[in-house]
């Protein structure tokens, strides 16, 4: 089961002293605190470096396969997630209409959905709900 990607991560962690690689690999209390602290003041997001090969074998282990990908929800979420295109991509589509007509909820959503995404992605897969 590969649910996440090695590539993924390492691209987020370009942008992981803002926590973006811990969000996606499932650690949202860790990726806060890299938000706020710049990722441990640069120490942690150096350490990471070496840590995203076991924190994406967690992230296989933990979170479930299916018809709808973690990666794209990861990207539309990443780039367009005030316009709530990762929500229509979800079939979530009143909440996507929702922030797409607040900027994803005055960006308080978008913060949800990055502690929640995978998550709601692996609860999808599991139902069945995206094999339609």
């Amino acid at each position: 089961m590969n649910t996440h990607n090695k590539l993924m991560g390492y691209v987020l962690w370009i942008f992981g002293f803002m926590g973006a690689h811990r969000f996606y690999f499932g650690k949202p209390v860790t990726g806060t605190l890299y938000f706020f602290t710049l990722g441990l003041f640069f120490i942690g997001w150096i350490v990471d470096l070496f840590l995203i090969p076991a924190m994406d074998r967690s992230a296989d282990l933990r979170f479930r396969e299916g018809a709808k990908n973690y990666n794209i929800a990861w990207i539309l979420l990443t780039f367009l997630g005030v316009f709530g295109v990762h929500r229509f991509y979800l079939e979530k589509w009143v909440t996507g209409l929702l922030y797409l007509l607040t900027g994803g909820v005055f960006l308080l959503g978008v913060l949800y959905d990055y502690w929640t995404l995978n998550d709601q992605v692996s609860i999808i897969n599991t139902e069945g709900g995206a094999l339609r």
